[in-house]
């Protein structure tokens, strides 16, 4: 039987957005794995899965999960995660990954499923959508996402603001990932580009601590990195983009 790694999105944290597939590719794996900080607690990934899950079949990974300044450290912890995990492969055959949001956007699950195919060049790497936060905040936030023509642009802010500012002078609505870090420049780009009307972030969506605001509330002060920005398009009627 060959071997397979399976990229599961398990959502952005609320377990009832894990889709049927989702699930049924948990628990058909022999193991799943979740990523997680070198020292924490039970992570996001993690207390989603284990809502599907027996904890015994769940297999705790460290990951330099943030870390852009030390790269040696970063690629240690790759190489030692894929190592783990074509472990894994060679005992169980099917083992699945769990990621928040989708695994094919921003996921950790990219560097992951490349460093075992470079271990295991025999292994087929498999993916599972899945509901993304900028989808779950446009939910709980009532916020429109893209209609007609108009483009919808996804920018990580750990790219920096420029191209944030970038993306908000264009016509479409913008969704800034990963900006609480710097919300205070988020906030002066968006006045600054006339987009603050109608912007909203959130963070910890689907929990308890979930907070979904107007942009216009943000301050100088530093908000959970995972938090998300949305931007809505302007519209001046209904179908007005068509």
């Amino acid at each position: 039987m060959s071997m397979r790694l399976v990229g599961v999105g398990v959502g952005p944290g609320d377990p009832e957005l894990v889709t049927v597939k989702g699930v049924g590719a948990l628990r058909s794996a022999a193991a799943v794995v979740v990523p997680v900080l070198e020292g924490g607690g039970t992570g996001r990934a993690e207390a989603t899965v284990l809502h599907y899950v027996d904890e015994e079949k769940v297999v705790r990974v460290v990951f330099a999960l943030n870390e852009r300044s030390d790269a040696a450290r970063r690629e240690a912890a790759w190489d030692a995660a894929g190592a783990r995990v074509a472990e894994l492969l060679h005992a169980h055959r099917t083992v699945a990954f769990a990621t928040l949001g989708d695994p094919n956007v921003y996921s950790t699950f990219t560097y992951l499923a490349e460093t075992v195919t470079a271990l295991l060049p025999e292994v087929r790497i498999e993916s599972v959508p899945g509901v993304t936060a900028m989808q779950d905040l446009a939910a709980r936030g009532g916020a429109v996402l893209a209609e007609g023509t108009e483009p919808l642009t996804l920018v990580p802010v750990t790219a920096g603001t420029a191209v944030l500012k970038e993306a908000l002078q264009g016509p479409g609505t913008v969704v800034a990932y990963k900006f609480g870090r710097l919300a205070g420049e988020v906030a002066g780009v968006l006045t600054e580009t006339g987009r603050m009307e109608g912007a909203l972030w959130g963070s910890s969506l689907g929990l308890a601590e979930e907070s979904v605001r107007p942009a216009a509330e943000l301050g100088a002060e530093p908000l959970p990195y995972l938090s998300t920005l949305i931007a809505p398009a302007r519209r001046t009627g209904r179908g007005d983009k068509l």
